[in-house]
């Protein structure tokens, strides 16, 4: 019975070794989404700052849907980085539960990245894509479909450990 009190805290810290290790080798800006290879969403959203509507379904790839809003600090910190990378990929906005006018300054401020920008205001196309929160970006390929998205600001170490191999 001695024996078995002391093998029991020697098998459990083990365990937890085992677990903590493990949990180590995990990405916590890789995040799981049940649209990976799967087709954007084909759901008429309303373009900022035009009278137009359009569907991501009709983004042709290789090319970023990037998920930010004005009152998002992390997309403050990535935006310059996405004006450089739009000078050679095609970047898409998705303004997510944002106010239009206040989206549109901020473009005229800091810089407009994007080819157009989805206006989700009531954050409907952000469900449709599983967005938890801004910033979040996805890649699409040349078939339509979502290679893979990350959640946190893209900068130059992101873009080359997740997205620059596909450009």
């Amino acid at each position: 019975m001695k024996r078995l009190w002391f093998a029991l805290p020697v098998v459990l810290a083990l365990a937890l070794g085992l677990l903590f290790e493990r949990g180590l080798d995990l990405d916590p800006q890789a995040m799981p989404t049940a649209l990976v290879s799967q087709p954007l969403p084909d759901l008429a959203v309303a373009v900022l700052g035009t009278d137009g509507m359009a569907s991501p379904s009709t983004i042709q790839g290789p090319a970023l849907i990037n998920v930010w809003a004005t009152w998002c600090i992390a997309c403050v910190v990535e935006h310059p980085y996405l004006n450089f990378l739009a000078k050679s990929v095609p970047i898409y906005g998705l303004n997510y539960k944002d106010d239009n006018d206040k989206a549109l300054q901020w473009l005229r401020d800091k810089g407009n990245p994007y080819r157009f920008n989805f206006a989700d205001k009531d954050g409907q196309l952000g469900l449709e894509f599983g967005v938890t929160g801004a910033p979040e970006t996805y890649l699409i390929d040349a078939n339509g479909d979502i290679v893979l998205r990350h959640q946190g600001v893209m900068d130059a170490k992101v873009w080359e450990r997740k997205f620059a191999a596909y450009f």
